[in-house]
This record gives structure tokens, sequence and C-alpha cells, in this order.
């Protein structure tokens, strides 16, 4: 049998760094054993439809680079579904799940509850008061078929229940967690068709992962609890149960699980920093998984080449910005100035440095200061707290001690030269940036810190900073020789 995986969403709202992490695993497995991965959209519960979310999930796996081979697309901006065991999105399946819960009420697997959400409410307030989990009583399980039909002919609300057995240990086993085995006493039985005809998480993706030929179900860890009773169901059905996978989960520093309370949780939001998609899928596959050489930076073919489930961990996975800041600062580095000039023009128009029009005009000029910038930057948005460097004819020294540096006897001849040098040429180019240092040192004795030093601060009124060539480029001759001659005037 082929190895088939899906991810299955809700679409509830934007698509959470744990929910990448899930899918970028199914994607690498099912990569890594020339299988299929599958995009599902688990619509069913309406009341939490977010419009706009689906787009937004395939949008954000997309440029992640967790591209799936059958499911939910979306093309020329409509959604349409590819694949031979659609429909992949679970509203369009409401006749199919109709079917299957029959089959189970026949066999008596399955059975009609007409208790109010009043008496639910009072039943669990009882059971807790008592120190007990709150479970539903089974009030109706034993309902002769002669009241069930009256009830519904008199136009009853109800829900279809599972009939969970008593006292029956439900066992299976977990590459990442083992052999588990939990009483069916610690089941509740779970609605499987609410009062509104749609079926639950618990029913329906037993039926879509057995007709959809899924062979490996992975999800988060909270999800656990919910193995028994699609068991139950799969036992109940006769259906081969997939391999189920419970991924640790993604926590922040503390051990707590990811809030968006306390940083970017949201693929969009790292997309929106300028975090690199090769960089952020990198970071997040060995959030909860290690290579077996330990190996830090690898490419997704690398990826799907080394992945597997046995070296998954059994605890959480630590997410640290720290390291996926470095992480994304090396992949930064390797990248184009043109690509990264290009994900860095919506942060620079937002933080008001130029207008939409200004950065069409001047692209070419935002690169050569991307270039130049590149290297300093953990996420691309950073490159705005930088580029102050090179607005204005003027310089503003960020330190007393940078002014004190350009202020010694020796700068004003230095930069002197440095100006007669300018002036001689057409613009700066490579060229010039490499030969400029030792064409001043000859011309005024000038060496190391006393030639280096003056001349950056006097260009860029910092002491450190990004490689002076790809400055002066970006600056270009007519700024740097107004920014200099304004100094020497001052000094």
């Amino acid at each position: 049998m082929s190895v088939r995986l899906r991810f299955a969403p809700s679409p509830t709202g934007y698509l959470h760094i744990g929910g990448l992490r899930t899918a970028l695993y199914d994607f690498l497995y099912a990569k890594g054993h020339d299988g299929k991965y599958i995009l599902r959209i688990e619509d069913t519960d309406q009341t939490r439809y977010v419009e706009g979310a689906v787009e937004n999930l395939i949008s954000s796996l997309t440029w992640a680079g967790i591209v799936h081979d059958e499911g939910v697309f979306i093309e020329n901006g409509k959604i349409v579904q590819k694949g031979e065991f659609g429909p992949y999105i679970q509203s369009e399946r409401l006749d199919i799940y109709k079917k299957y819960i029959q089959i189970l009420l026949d066999k008596g697997y399955a059975y009609y509850c007409f208790c109010t959400k009043e008496r639910l409410d009072e039943v669990r307030e009882k059971q807790r008061a008592e120190g007990k989990t709150p479970m539903y009583d089974r009030h109706c399980r034993n309902m002769s078929k002669e009241e069930v039909q009256n009830r519904i002919d008199a136009g009853q609300e109800y829900v279809i229940r599972l009939v969970v057995p008593d006292n029956k240990d439900i066992t299976w086993t977990d590459p990442v967690k083992g052999q588990i085995t939990i009483n069916s006493s610690e089941v509740d039985d779970q609605v499987l068709i609410k009062s509104d005809g749609f079926p639950t998480y618990h029913f329906a993706v037993v039926i879509d992962d057995h007709l959809m030929g899924i062979t490996h179900a992975v999800r988060g860890e909270e999800w656990l609890t919910s193995t028994p009773k699609q068991k139950l169901l799969y036992d109940y059905f006769g259906f081969e149960m997939p391999q189920f996978i419970h991924l640790p989960t993604v926590l922040n520093k503390d051990r707590k699980k990811l809030s968006k309370r306390q940083g970017d949780v949201a693929t969009s939001d790292f997309k929106d920093k300028g975090y690199l998609p090769e960089a952020l899928v990198n970071y997040l596959a060995l959030v909860g998984w290690s290579p077996k050489d330990n190996k830090e930076l690898l490419s997704m073919d690398e990826l799907i080449a080394e992945f597997d489930f046995d070296r998954v961990s059994k605890t959480g996975g630590i997410f640290d910005v720290d390291k996926l800041n470095f992480i994304n600062n090396h992949y930064i580095k390797e990248s184009d100035a043109k690509r990264i000039a290009e994900i860095a023009v919506p942060s620079i128009v937002k933080a008001g440095l130029m207008t939409e029009e200004q950065t069409k005009d001047r692209f070419d000029w935002i690169v050569l200061v991307t270039d130049a910038l590149k290297e300093r930057l953990n996420y691309v948005s950073e490159i705005v707290s930088h580029m102050n460097i090179f607005f204005g004819d003027t310089v503003t020294f960020e330190t007393d001690e940078a002014e004190a540096i350009v202020k010694q006897e020796h700068v004003k001849g230095l930069l002197e030269a440095f100006i007669a040098e300018l002036d001689a040429i057409d613009d700066i180019d490579e060229e010039f940036t490499k030969n400029i240092f030792n064409i001043l040192k000859k011309k005024t004795g000038a060496k190391g810190k006393n030639l280096f030093m003056p001349v950056r601060c006097a260009v860029t009124g910092q002491q450190h900073g990004p490689d002076m060539g790809k400055i002066l480029i970006a600056l270009g001759k007519e700024k740097t020789i107004n920014r200099l001659k304004e100094l020497v005037t001052r000094l």
C-alpha cells in the first residue's frame, strides 16, 4: 500500500506555527516514502468558520513550500478540489456521513440522544460536585426504537452518540508515544452527529481517513485522548486503522504552549516580518525532531531524505526565536540581494522611509542598500532600523565617541584627500572601494584605525556597521561628497 498522509485544518483563522509543523512532517514523510500528501478542510463546526481562512491556510502552506498533491487548491482566486477521493471539504460530504452513521445505528453501535443542554449541564455539574469526571450518563442509551421514532416524529431535537463498551482496554501503538492503553471507563459516549446534522470531528475523521486511504494520521498530542473513540469506530466498521502519530506540543521558552499573547504564533506573522520560508521550515523541523548527525542547517530535500517519526521527541519542542533568528540570518546572508530587497519593500513603505512609487523608481538603489545590510538582519523587516545611514546629506553621530574620532587633528586632511579622489571619478564602483584606502594611506600617512575609523564615522556617523565598500556604493558619489564637505566645514 502506498503511503498517504493528510493535513486537515479547520478554517477557523490563521495557520498556527504548530499546525505548520504538523503539515511539514506530513509532507516530509510522504515525499520521503514516495507517497501522497493531501490537504483536507474540516469545516464541520460551521459556527467557527472564518471567511478567507481557507485561502490564508493554502497561501501560508504554499509560501512555506509545503505543497499538497491532492485536495483543496486555490486557482485564479477560487477554491477548487483535485483528486480521486473528493470532496475534500467536509461540509460537502454530509451524504457520505449519513450513510455511515446509519450503519452504526443499525448495528447498535450508535444511538439517538434527546437530552437538552440544560439537562446535560445539570448532570455534569452534579458529577463535578461528586469529584467525578464529567461524562454523559447514558440516559438515552437504552431507549426503545418506538420511543425514539415517536420523539423524532414529534420534531424533538437530537444528536447521535457512540456506544462505548464497559470496562474494555483499548490499546494501540504510537511511533512517538509507544504502546498506549486507555480503559473504556474513561471514554465518553461521544456525540457523532450534532443536532444540525453535521458530524463531529471524531466521526468524520474516521470516515474520511478510511475512504481517502490515509495510512498515517499525524496530529498534536492534545488529540491523544480522542484516539480510543476513533479506534472503537474503526473496529465497529471493520476498517483498518491508520498509524496514529501524536506530536509533542510546540512550547515557548517557559515550556508553555505558544500563545499569541506572548509573541508571534501565526505563519503569516513570520512571513510578514521577513522570515524566509526555507529558514522557518528548516528551524521548525528541528522543534521536536533531530536528524541522525544533529546537523542544524538542512534544505527541504535534505529534510525529506532524513525525516522519520522514530526521531521525533516524546516531550514538547521548544520554539526558540533566538535560534530561529540565527538560522534565518544564515539564509538571508546566502540569498540574492534582489530577493531580500523585494521582501523588504513593504516594510520600508510601512515605516514611511519611502513611498511605494519611490520604491519602484529606486528599486536598484534598495538592492544596493540591502546588499550592504543583509548580513546584519535577523529577519528582513529589521532593515528599516538600519537604513537611516543612507538618507540625508548630513551625518548625525551615533555616539560622542564617534564625533570625537572625526575631530582628531589629522582627520580634516584625510577627508579632503577623500573628497579629491571622489571628484576625480564618475561614480563609486567596486574597484574604487577596493583601492581607496590604500590611496588615502599613501596620500596622508594615516593607517589602521586612524584611517578606517574616521572615514566610517564621517560617512555614516557610526563606529561599527556594514562593509564600507558596499555602503559607499549605495550612497553614491554625490551624497558621499556632500556629507564629507558639510563635515569638513565643521572641523
